[in-house]
């Protein structure tokens, strides 16, 4: 049992979109990524996702609406909704989400989808 330090582990790393996992609770597990720019739109069938910011601010795109998440506040974006990150300047995400989440869901096999993670 260790203790995490956010900054430390953000640091390992300076490619975006790409979740590396940082912990692992009841079938969770709790990933950092960088982002900057466009992610793809898609929707997860079965799991919830919780983005957290850390550092900076992005924007969710989701079809009927666009909500800003400024660094301290999280949301949490629901099974099955269509959704699309969105960071004009680089942003630091703590994401909490079950093991079996593919980054990209519904379009895994995208060029951006990570099958395997790095566990740092």
């Amino acid at each position: 049992m260790d203790k995490v330090n956010l900054a430390q582990k953000l640091a390992t790393f300076t490619d975006y979109f790409n979740p590396r996992i940082v912990a692992e609770l009841n079938g969770q597990h709790v990933k950092l990524v960088k982002a900057k720019g466009d992610f793809v739109w898609h929707h997860h069938e079965h799991e919830d996702e919780l983005f957290l910011v850390v550092k900076g601010r992005f924007r969710m795109e989701l079809r009927d609406r666009d909500v800003w998440v400024e660094e301290g506040e999280f949301l949490v974006v629901p099974r099955g909704v269509e959704h699309r990150p969105v960071a004009e300047e680089e942003v630091h995400i703590l994401l909490f989400e079950p093991a079996s989440t593919v980054n990209t869901g519904n379009l895994e096999g995208d060029e951006r989808t990570r099958l395997q993670l790095e566990r740092i």
